[in-house]
């Protein structure tokens, strides 16, 4: 039986231009949130020109599987550490270690960096994702709440470096 092949992580390339290819990916990936958190994802608010803008404020790495796009990852570079967003694997693709694999690239830029952690929100209703970032190493750090709502929405998970 052959096995998938294992995806190729790389920073996002300067020339990128796939950018309704990404938003479709990242739309994809979050979906299954649409009736499970309130308030609906901000993925809902990307477009292929703000995708791109976003890009050029952080650093993206995607996972390449065959020349198809398999995942990406946001890493927005702070004074003390790497925000860590829009973290997305193809959903026919999850559960291969994509995630991590993306995951682990943005660790590495951080260290690179000179950052001692990286930092990340999930949502309430996520509890999967909690468990996830958990086995990584990530620890809850807080909770707080979209404008307009009375009751926490996110949890702040971080990660300290080693």
């Amino acid at each position: 039986m052959d096995r998938p092949a294992t995806p190729l992580v790389a920073e996002l390339a300067p020339d990128y231009a796939r950018w309704d290819e990404l938003l479709a990916l990242l739309l994809r990936a979050f979906a299954y949130m649409d009736e499970v958190i309130d308030p609906p994802s901000s993925a809902h608010r990307l477009t292929p020109e703000n995708l791109e803008s976003k890009a050029r404020q952080e650093t993206v790495f995607l996972a390449v599987e065959n020349g198809r796009l398999a995942g990406c990852v946001f890493a927005l570079e702070r004074a003390n550490d790497f925000y860590v967003g829009k973290l997305a694997v193809e959903p026919g693709l999850q559960g291969r270690g994509i995630g991590a694999r993306l995951m682990q690239a943005v660790e590495d830029l951080a260290r690179r960096r000179g950052k001692p952690a990286i930092e990340l929100q999930t949502r309430i209703e996520l509890a999967a994702n909690h468990a996830a970032f958990a086995r990584l190493g990530f620890r809850e750090t807080g909770r707080t709440a979209h404008a307009g709502y009375d009751r926490p929405t996110s949890i702040t998970m971080r990660k300290v470096l080693s």
